[in-house]
């Protein structure tokens, strides 16, 4: 039965080429929906942010069964390709939503203030997830697939990860000091430990016939980066996936500076429009 349902929606297209109309379109359409979705939501008291926040995981996690089976069944004929495991930065976010509600600390706590561990979890979100989403769109080739329900996919996943990033700024979930920022290195770095520890397994059992790149930092291989595949090739694997990290925590600072002069400008703005 699974089989007969991913093969009915087996819809084949022509690939996408990338930064084509067809790329670009789509890509800047949903990116300001998933924007206006954001700042509307921020500015309404319903639903709670734990309930949005929830929601957008179950969404993220029923889409990615329905990929990881579409691949398996129609893709690979039954065979599981490890590059498609679903641990990449652009994945972390899922499991965070769907952990979201359980963060809470104290049972005093009020209802949409979120506890410590939920503001690492939205701020990790607003950072890296955003970060993620946005270099995706830039850089497509990873979800631009020669079916319709794959190539909706990649879109819809990345633009859910615009909207969540920007929620959390927007709503005030997210610690937009540089403190804040520095509490979700560990985590960041604790995601980068279990990517490559995969790596390494899969490496060692079914390698050359598969291979993982998760985090796209597989130690035994080049980094497939634009950039950072030079750096290794020149100077080694590892010091391109360092310089690879060291990149993402770089641009995830930056996000991070520009969510605060956001929200700051944003919360300036209700003020001045309240007084007036």
């Amino acid at each position: 039965m699974l089989n007969d349902f991913f093969a009915a929606t087996a819809w084949p297209m022509e690939t996408m080429a990338p930064y084509s109309f067809a790329h670009i379109a789509p890509a800047l359409a949903g990116s300001l929906a998933a924007a206006l979705l954001a700042w509307g939501l921020a500015r309404s008291h319903r639903p709670e942010s734990s309930h949005v926040l929830f929601a957008c995981g179950l969404f993220l996690a029923v889409s990615e069964v329905y990929k990881q089976g579409f691949l398996y069944t129609v893709v690979y004929d039954h065979h599981y390709e490890w590059w498609f495991f679903p641990f990449q930065l652009c994945s972390i976010p899922m499991y965070l939503c769907l952990a979201y509600p359980l963060l809470k600390a104290a049972p005093n706590q009020t209802v949409d203030r979120p506890s410590p561990s939920q503001r690492i979890a939205a701020t990790f979100i607003q950072d890296l997830g955003l970060l993620g989403g946005i270099m995706a769109l830039a850089v497509p080739d990873g979800f631009l697939h020669p079916y319709w329900t794959l190539t909706l996919h990649g879109f819809f996943w990345h633009f859910t990860l615009l909207f969540l990033g920007l929620y959390c700024c927007l709503k005030g979930l997210s610690d937009l000091s540089r403190r804040g920022f520095l509490k979700i290195l560990p985590l960041y770095l604790a995601c980068c430990l279990i990517a490559s520890a995969v790596n390494a397994l899969v490496q060692v059992t079914v390698y050359p016939a598969d291979y993982a790149d998760l985090f796209y930092i597989n130690c035994a291989l080049p980094s497939e980066q634009p950039v950072f595949r030079q750096i290794s090739l020149k100077f080694g694997n590892i010091w391109g996936h360092l310089a690879y990290i060291a990149a993402t925590c770089a641009g995830a600072f930056l996000i991070h500076r520009v969510c605060g002069w956001v929200l700051k400008n944003a919360s300036l703005h209700r003020a001045q429009k309240g007084h007036g």
